[in-house]
């Protein structure tokens, strides 16, 4: 049974579509990527998902009493504010120090928890956002660009992180990532939005793709390039998507 199936799912702000007919599953155990440019509805996504943005159309259906973690792309906390890792884990509801020097552990920031949250380097302030979300022992984890502003080294290392953390917990992982090269390495399958569900497939497919090498080589940049093409490609009668040769399944 999925622990997420959305079915032709379609958001409107005022007199815009951000989504439209977005159909896809998240199941057990499986690390799922979504990218996408500027302005193609990830954000949206992830909030329909965690029950933060209402449907204008289709439907989002959660296994019963799924437990999900979240973490945000962003969190500010006052710098002149005294506030331990420790007591930030018990906000708003108080942890006892086993299950926080668990969840310490888990994200890999084991020693962090008498330090300051003003004086973390941005890696800390993450893999600490990671504990605080796996409080709740998810079965569905959540991280909304969460790597943003680490430089690429950080970012691997929390991805690998990631990837342990499913090993561990065996829990389900949904990413809204730009880093596209790194997710290449840490996802099962990578979905491809621009407010519909432009292509689909596993890592290896989309980084075989001779389409792939040929217009964005296979380095960082040419990852990075992936991520921002633009999608005006034009899909056949099939739905599937003319410019790319893999696993496309068009939500149109």
């Amino acid at each position: 049974m999925s622990l997420i199936s959305l079915q032709d799912l379609s958001v409107r702000h005022g007199g815009n579509t951000v989504l439209s007919k977005v159909s896809l599953n998240i199941d057990p155990g499986e690390i799922v990527t979504v990218v996408g440019p500027n302005g193609s509805g990830k954000s949206t996504l992830l909030r329909s998902i965690i029950g933060a943005q209402r449907a204008t159309a289709g439907a989002v259906r959660r296994a019963p009493g799924l437990r999900i973690g979240y973490v945000p792309q962003k969190l500010h906390i006052d710098p002149t504010l005294p506030l331990t890792v420790r007591r930030f884990l018990s906000l708003p509801q108080r942890v006892s120090d086993r299950r926080a020097a668990e969840a310490l552990e888990q994200a890999g920031a084991g020693n962090l928890a008498a330090r300051q949250m003003a004086d973390l380097s941005g890696g800390q302030f993450q893999r600490v956002l990671l504990a605080r979300a796996l409080l709740c022992d998810p079965q569905l984890l959540i991280l909304d660009e969460a790597t943003q502003g680490l430089d690429q080294p950080g970012s691997a290392a929390f991805y690998q992180r990631i990837e342990k953390v499913r090993q561990d917990l065996g829990c389900a992982v949904l990413m809204v990532s730009h880093e596209l090269h790194v997710v290449m390495a840490a996802s099962d399958r990578v979905i491809c939005l621009n407010g519909h569900v432009c292509c689909e497939g596993a890592p290896e497919h989309v980084a075989s793709a001779p389409e792939y090498r040929a217009l964005f080589g296979t380095g960082t940049q040419g990852a990075l390039a992936l991520y921002r093409h633009e999608h005006n490609h034009s899909h056949d009668h099939d739905g599937h998507d003319c410019a790319h040769d893999h696993h496309h399944e068009a939500a149109e």
